[in-house]
């Protein structure tokens, strides 16, 4: 018994000594090449899927590029509807207008219209391949939130009667298609305005509860603008108020237990108004990049301090692996390439 414990004692000490540590990287400088540039162009939504980007620009093109070894081509540009969320399901596109009438599209097919003067639909995202959603400002006393189960084929409003009631003054900000957050069934949603909060569903938006924030808030114009989850725990939203960009006071939170409580980071330093934060991908939830249209700023410690990287300005970002992405602003796409 003495042998077999010295022998197990010996195999643990061994096993220690041979891991190595993770390497905490510290991104130090960004690389922007441009790829596509319009001066009539205004893209706040782009999705990666695969070996495709796909896009939509506020004065209604329809962008679409394959990426092929980490570059990107245009392909065509096409479309005549006013968007700012999108989202790639397999084969299909899906991109939904703003204002009203809303109209949201299927590969260029009509698969739902709401005419209401309210409406305005603010971001979209898809659970898996029959199941996803979309949100809005409030038409009635709460979030408009529309779902599909079939592929996109049928959307469906939720009743009020089954969401949070929406305070006064809340809604949501289309400026990078970055409201909802997905990881699994759990769904996070930012609201932002005179109210800024997070509603949450954990069983892809059947139930919803709702957590309050310390972002910013109390103006039209403040609050949270972009929302990402790393896993079911570690989520970061940015924002603050994009008519006073330099203000750097309780515009960035986080949050350790999947949403229900927030914390303000780097509060008065770091990035001030930004339009869109996300997750490096196999960053340990330690890696972040925020972009708006005062440059790109990075974290590598779970947003507690932050690096400004670059001045170019841009509204939305999406990472295709931990170290390239491909962001959206005025007038242009380009590719970063984050080094060390």
């Amino acid at each position: 018994m003495r042998i077999l414990l010295f022998c197990l004692l010996l195999f643990n000490l061994c096993s220690c000594k041979s891991e190595e540590p993770i390497k905490q990287r510290n991104f130090s400088e960004v690389e922007v090449e441009t790829l596509l540039q319009d001066s009539l162009m205004n893209v706040r939504a782009i999705e990666l899927n695969k070996d495709q980007l796909k896009g939509m620009s506020s004065n209604g093109k329809e962008i679409q590029m394959f990426i092929e070894d980490e570059e990107a081509i245009l392909l065509e540009t096409i479309g005549s509807y006013n968007s700012r969320s999108c989202a790639i399901l397999e084969e299909d596109f899906f991109n939904l207008s703003i204002g009203s009438p809303a109209r949201l599209y299927k590969s260029g097919m009509l698969v739902y219209y709401e005419d209401n003067p309210k409406a305005f639909y603010d971001s979209m995202d898809f659970w898996n391949d029959q199941e996803g959603i979309a949100i809005g400002d409030p038409t009635d006393d709460c979030m408009s939130i529309i779902i599909t189960r079939d592929g996109g084929e049928t959307w469906t409003k939720l009743s009020c009667d089954n969401l949070p009631k929406a305070k006064d003054g809340e809604a949501a900000f289309a400026a990078s298609d970055t409201n909802i957050s997905i990881v699994g069934d759990h769904t996070w949603v930012a609201t932002g305005g005179k109210t800024s909060r997070v509603l949450y569903s954990p069983d892809k938006g059947k139930t919803w509860d709702v957590f309050e924030t310390p972002i910013i808030q109390g103006k039209e114009t403040t609050g949270m603008y972009s929302i990402d989850f790393y896993d079911e725990n570690n989520g970061f939203a940015i924002g603050g108020d994009y008519t006073k960009p330099n203000d750097t006071l309780n515009n960035k939170i986080k949050t350790t237990d999947g949403g229900k409580t927030w914390q303000v980071v780097a509060n008065g330093k770091g990035p001030g108004y930004r339009s869109c934060v996300q997750y490096i991908p196999n960053s340990n939830a330690k890696e972040l990049v925020a972009i708006g249209f005062k440059g790109i700023d990075y974290s590598n410690d779970s947003g507690e301090t932050w690096k400004h990287l670059s001045d170019e300005g841009f509204y939305t970002i999406r990472f295709l692996n931990d170290s390239v992405a491909y962001a959206a602003g005025k007038g242009r796409i380009s590719k970063l390439t984050f080094r060390e």
